[in-house]
């Protein structure tokens, strides 16, 4: 259901790509922060709107404690997964990010903000509870004051602060700082496919740092390694060893994949079976995010569509 017709809906779908920028990042999650959106306008459409002064921090307010709430329940199941985890891959152009100005309107620099999408920085984000990731979120990458943050999750001021340094502090000691090319990106990602599909072990080796880790997230659902790979050498083999069983028809595309070049693979029915995001430093890749969980790839564009972009 989308909101639509109404001044009310109408002020809510000016609002809503900012809600699930914040819902997503909050989550690592495209369904779930899709459900709390959903959520996040019923509640609207129920709000007294002539009590409601600001549409933009009411709903701010809503999304953020929603996520809050679903973030706490989550714990437990977080613990139980089987294997890495790694949020959803979120594929370009399905993101609201890019929808009008309603999302940069509302943040002080695009760079953090795109940065805070990557499948790294999501990963990062899970080190902290759930109220520091809010209140690091609002301030670090929405641009909220800490007024806003505040009167948003319901503390005093003076704790927000202290809260926003500790996840400030800890975000920064596991960040690498490596400056990001674009370009750079889409030729190294392009030559470790190349290498990929050409068994080119040597090649591949020589693409990855030396210490490069691979986390491959299958969720219990589907084969995958259950712990971090480390090592140039080992990433490698592990690459070589899944391609070598792949059937003939399995195919490899380049996708924009959250706000980063990224690879897909495909059945040969055109469906996807995996998705793969690199960081890199230099000429070499040094983190590798490979989401082959079948629950986790509902969004990811078949093979069909792909070629009609």
């Amino acid at each position: 259901m989308r909101a639509r017709g109404a001044p009310g809906d109408r002020t809510y779908e000016r609002h809503r790509p900012l809600l699930f920028s914040i819902a997503y990042r909050m989550l690592g999650s495209v369904m779930d922060a899709e459900d709390v959106v959903q959520e996040a306008f019923v509640r609207w459409r129920r709000a007294p709107k002539a009590e409601v002064r600001s549409p933009k921090a009411y709903l701010s307010a809503v999304i953020t404690r929603l996520c809050i709430d679903r973030l706490r329940s989550a714990r437990e199941r977080r613990e139980e997964y089987v294997g890495p985890w790694l949020p959803e891959p979120l594929p370009d152009g399905r993101a609201p990010d890019a929808v009008g100005d309603a999302v940069g309107d509302a943040v002080g620099d695009a760079v953090v903000l795109e940065e805070s999408l990557s499948m790294a920085f999501l990963v990062l984000l899970e080190s902290l509870t759930p109220v520091e990731r809010a209140v690091f979120l609002l301030r670090e990458v929405f641009d909220y004051d800490y007024a806003e943050v505040s009167r948003i999750v319901g503390k005093e001021e003076a704790n927000c602060r202290q809260i926003s340094r500790r996840a400030r502090a800890s975000v920064a000691a596991r960040r690498p700082r490596f400056e990001r090319s674009p370009e750079q990106e889409e030729r190294l990602t392009s030559e470790f496919m190349r290498a990929c599909s050409a068994g080119d072990m040597k090649g591949l080796v020589a693409l990855l740092s030396t210490d490069v880790t691979l986390w491959s997230d299958g969720g219990g659902k589907t084969r995958a390694a259950l712990n971090p790979i480390h090592g140039a050498d080992n990433v490698a083999r592990f690459f070589s060893g899944v391609l070598s069983k792949a059937p003939p028809d399995f195919a490899v595309r380049r996708a924009g994949i959250n706000g980063r070049t990224g690879l897909v693979g495909y059945f040969g029915d055109g469906r996807p079976q995996s998705v793969a995001t690199f960081e890199f430093e230099g000429e070499r890749i040094v983190a590798i995010h490979l989401v082959v969980n079948p629950e986790k790839l509902g969004t990811v564009p078949s093979l069909e569509q792909l070629r009609e972009r």
